[in-house]
């Protein structure tokens, strides 16, 4: 199956959503160029996002983050997978609401902290109640992920590409957005 893209997809949702995997899955089989809007973040600043959130804090990173997403979005259609806070910069929306599709991998609060608990590369989760701060930022960003264009479930159950292909079937009822050529 062969599949024309007419805007870059970009995946949106919670830390420990997939973005990452799956897009990386969508991308391959969509045979476009996957893009990561934090590893051109620790590309550029030759550090880790925990390290930038440290030392230049966080609001220097969602500017940094706002201006990657601009400039990769501006390149060939993609799909492109962004930071879990990224979603929740109106800036960041009206750009990919402009010159793409957001996607919103969404996954429950048991699965994300599954998948979460056992990571210290989450900066936003290093509190003294890592479990409490993921839900406080899950209940905060679940209404605006809900604005994305497109929502596709996560399931415990899923693999990866069980989840790339719930996406790509999808995106097959945006005809601006993906063709079966």
């Amino acid at each position: 199956m062969a599949f024309k893209v007419k805007k870059s997809i970009v995946m949106v949702g919670m830390m420990g959503a997939g973005k990452t995997a799956v897009g990386q899955a969508v991308a391959n089989r969509l045979q476009v160029p996957f893009l990561d809007s934090d590893d051109e973040i620790v590309r550029a600043a030759n550090m880790s996002i925990a390290e930038i959130f440290a030392r230049d804090g966080e609001n220097f990173f969602r500017k940094r983050e706002t201006e990657v997403i601009g400039r990769l979005l501006d390149t060939k259609r993609a799909v492109l997978s962004t930071g879990g806070g990224a979603f929740m910069s109106d800036r960041n929306r009206e750009m990919i609401a402009a010159r793409g599709v957001a996607v919103w991998l969404k996954a429950d609060l048991d699965l994300l902290w599954a998948r979460v608990r056992h990571k210290d590369t989450r900066p936003l989760l290093r509190t003294p109640d890592p479990k409490a701060t993921l839900t406080e930022i899950y209940d905060a960003r679940v209404p605006i992920y809900a604005t994305a264009d497109l929502s596709v479930e996560a399931q415990r159950e899923f693999s990866i590409a069980d989840m790339a292909d719930a996406v790509v079937r999808a995106l097959l009822t945006r005809s601006d957005v993906l063709e079966e050529i």
